[in-house]
């Protein structure tokens, strides 16, 4: 199986990159560009991207295990925080600022945003959405906070504190400024779309989203 977007030439197999969002963002990213991956984990995306599409990669991770899996596989990483090391790039130093996953667990998601979109001339983000209506129901039936993409936590102990929706995340790029050129939504079921608009249907339908931001 592998997932290709239209208007895409690229077709990356699934048993290179597990996750559907960093199969879309590798076919974002332009041969040869420098990319900075901010939450990078285990350097999957950075090590595909090197091998087949030359980029200049570097890494940024919180865990020590994951920086230490990272620079084992030959890796450019160091260890870092999102939230209190980004003022440290220069603006422009990449082409590319990737943050997969990790903007709901920073502190303050609107500083970081800002950060990735000066440091690159492109930042791609992508996120759990909130929205979704099977956390809108879980809700509504049980009476308790949904724990997304931490497994055996609780609400007090999860990673996740800034949880957002597709359209608080849109609306923030508006606040900012920032010019979305591109913004697509994931279904569990593997459909993908473009989001002509962050209304009700892609904030409802939505399970996660994938945004390419540049400055105005």
């Amino acid at each position: 199986m592998s997932i290709k977007l239209k208007g895409d030439k690229n077709i990356i197999p699934t048993d290179e990159l597990k996750r559907r969002d960093l199969q879309i963002i590798s076919n974002m990213v332009v041969a040869g560009s420098r990319v900075l991956d901010i939450g990078c984990g285990n350097g999957a995306l950075l090590d595909y991207l090197g091998r087949n599409k030359s980029v200049d990669g570097r890494g940024i991770e919180l865990s020590q295990s994951g920086v230490n899996a990272c620079v084992a596989n030959g890796l450019s990483v160091i260890q870092g925080d999102a939230d209190t090391d980004l003022e440290h790039y220069p603006q422009d130093a990449f082409d590319y600022v990737v943050l997969t996953r990790t903007i709901q667990a920073t502190k303050n998601p609107l500083e970081v945003v800002k950060s990735l979109v000066r440091i690159g001339r492109h930042a791609v983000v992508s996120f759990e959405n909130f929205g979704h209506w099977r956390l809108r129901l879980k809700t509504l039936l049980t009476g308790r906070m949904p724990v997304v993409g931490d497994d055996g936590h609780s609400w007090y102990d999860t990673s996740n504190i800034r949880v957002c929706t597709i359209r608080d995340f849109a609306t923030m790029c508006d606040e900012l400024g920032l010019r979305v050129q591109r913004a697509l939504s994931l279904s569990r079921s593997g459909s993908i779309r473009e989001l002509i608009s962050t209304g009700v249907i892609a904030n409802v339908f939505g399970e996660e989203a994938i945004f390419l931001l540049t400055r105005n």
